[in-house]
């Protein structure tokens, strides 16, 4: 079978989306509440932590619904989750070498702006909290989740009838919606974010347009690897915590992002817009 005929099974787009986020949002608004409860002591921190990790799993595991009793969709999964080959490590080394680079890149641009060299200092330990948890463990944990959501059905179903810029556009609009009661758990990093001002609430928002399309470019160029889209997520969330980096310089890599994303579009326009848009190498799928 044709990849172009498998990502037309996945055929449930309004279902995913809409159970996705519904389940996330409960159990951050649950997270929400008791985070701002005064006196919460570790146990309701713990608490806190368990809301967070269960809402992101509500994708993933309406992900693993939708695909458990179709052996093509299973098939499939299990093909791109598979240890890469020599084409996908390399993609995957590319868009970890992206966001190591340009967030080195935008500190180096920053000092010309009167910023610290401090800058490239290493972190002694994470800037937020998830609950009881260091910031470091969803900074790990996340990305691995959420791909496995969202690159395992979410954006499939959503390619089936748009183009890649298309799909891309609409799934980092939804992206940020999604992510908005984030925004309102205490001291977790979107409320911090929130908590910085208007310009870095709204550059986190602007930040997730070039990174889906780098990202969705790097994943159907390696043959919709899963892991490819683990590796760039993860490292572009631990390189833009393991510095010390200020937070008006994540405004300067937005914009250094937005302009690799013009020039990879630029150079390859059918890859995005054309409608049979995916890896030119094919591959077979057999039925059971």
């Amino acid at each position: 079978m044709t990849e172009d005929r498998i990502i037309q099974r996945y055929d449930r787009p309004w279902t995913f989306y809409a159970l996705a986020t519904l389940g996330s949002w409960m159990a951050w608004g649950g997270a929400v509440w008791l985070s701002h409860r005064e006196g919460i002591g570790p146990a309701g921190l713990t608490i806190v932590a368990a809301l967070l990790l269960l809402g992101l799993l509500f994708p993933f595991l309406t992900a693993w619904r939708l695909t458990r009793s179709d052996p093509v969709l299973r098939d499939d999964l299990h093909r791109r989750l598979a240890r890469p080959d020599r084409r996908q490590l390399g993609l995957a080394t590319l868009g970890a070498g992206i966001m190591l680079g340009s967030i080195l890149l935008a500190q180096a641009l920053s000092l010309l702006l009167g910023y610290s060299t401090e800058q490239f200092r290493f972190a002694a330990h994470a800037s937020f909290s998830a609950g009881i948890l260091p910031g470091w463990f969803p900074l790990v944990l996340a990305p691995i989740i959420e791909e496995l959501s969202w690159h395992s059905y979410g954006t499939d179903c959503l390619r089936r009838h748009m183009t890649l810029f298309w799909t891309s556009i609409v799934f980092a609009l939804y992206w940020t919606v999604w992510h908005a009661p984030l925004g309102m758990v205490a001291h977790y990093y979107q409320a911090q974010v929130a908590e910085s001002g208007w310009i870095h609430t709204l550059n986190f928002a602007l930040s997730l347009f070039p990174f889906v399309l780098i990202m969705n470019w790097l994943y159907y160029r390696s043959n919709r690897s899963i892991l490819v889209a683990i590796v760039f997520h993860l490292s572009a969330g631990l390189f833009n915590e393991v510095f010390q980096t200020h937070p008006d310089t994540k405004v300067i890599q937005t914009g250094l992002l937005f302009a690799l994303t013009a020039a990879i579009i630029a150079a390859d326009p059918s890859f995005f817009f054309g409608q049979a848009s995916f890896s030119a190498r094919r591959f077979v799928v057999c039925r059971r």
